[in-house]
């Protein structure tokens, strides 16, 4: 089933609102920001579905217009049902100048003889900031399926006036690797991607320093951050639990997030 999901967010007198939206069976997008104390957009997509099936295909557009601020979340885990042949999903994103798109959805959880590819495109203009995650589980563990799916992959592509600036590509196909060997997942069942980039002015080094440091006193894991030729970096963390990795990329956004309002108000 082909199932679509646009949405558009704009900004007015400081304020970023949900100024259009178009959704198809099983999709649904709910305002879930009236706590908040800022001014952004706070959108969750929602799903009638209990989870992707064989034949789905997802099909997501996002547009945030100039200094629009839009923080997107998910209403839980994401499911992948065992597929007799595949399913797909295509995120596109359209920022543009001066605007913030921050996603951390939960985590994927891909039933056995699942087969799934997920495509990610992001433009971006000037002054932009980009954060989104992706954390996938080694399956229904407490059901005895570890690794038992057949294909999973997160193909990410940014870029900044139509030049890639940044690729990322995760595939996982446990019956041809051996993902709990050496070199690749070892001992851990869980592995999560936190990217984020930013077409600012300003340096992520002492940004990058600090989350080294806080994420360190996770317990059970192992992470690496990479800084990126563009302001940015990658961080990747291995662990045993969705949730914990979850909290963790939580955590992370809410850091930045922060960080990024403090300089608007600033400017301000």
């Amino acid at each position: 089933m082909i199932c679509s999901l646009n949405l558009t967010v704009e900004e007015k007198n400081g304020r970023s609102y949900l100024k259009d939206v178009f959704v198809t069976p099983p999709f649904r997008v709910v305002p879930v920001g009236q706590h908040q104390s800022d001014q952004a957009a706070y959108l969750m997509i929602m799903s009638s579905s209990p989870g992707i099936l064989s034949g789905d295909e997802y099909q997501i557009d996002i547009h945030v217009q100039e200094r629009a601020r839009l923080q997107l979340q998910s209403q839980s885990y994401q499911r992948l049902y065992n597929m007799e042949n595949s399913a797909t999903q295509h995120l596109e994103v359209q920022l543009e100048k001066g605007s913030s798109f921050f996603y951390v959805p939960h985590p994927v959880v891909p039933h056995e003889n699942s087969f799934f590819t997920s495509i990610n495109k992001v433009y971006l203009e000037d002054d932009c900031e980009l954060l989104m995650s992706e954390i996938i589980t080694c399956g229904r563990k407490h059901h005895g399926e570890v690794f038992k799916y057949r294909h999973f992959q997160n193909l990410t592509e940014i870029y900044h006036h139509e030049r890639l600036i940044m690729k990322d590509n995760v595939l996982l196909q446990p019956a041809m690797m051996p993902l709990t060997s050496t070199g690749l997942l070892e001992e851990y069942t869980h592995q999560g991607t936190l990217i984020y980039l930013h077409t600012k002015g300003y340096s992520v080094n002492e940004v990058i320093e600090h989350f080294f440091s806080s994420v360190s006193l996770e317990q059970d894991v192992i992470f690496g951050i990479s800084a990126l030729q563009q302001k940015g970096f990658v961080l990747r963390i291995l662990g045993h639990g969705g949730e914990q990795l979850y909290n963790c990329f939580q955590k992370v956004q809410h850091y930045l997030w922060e960080l990024q309002g403090d300089l608007i108000t600033l400017k301000i």
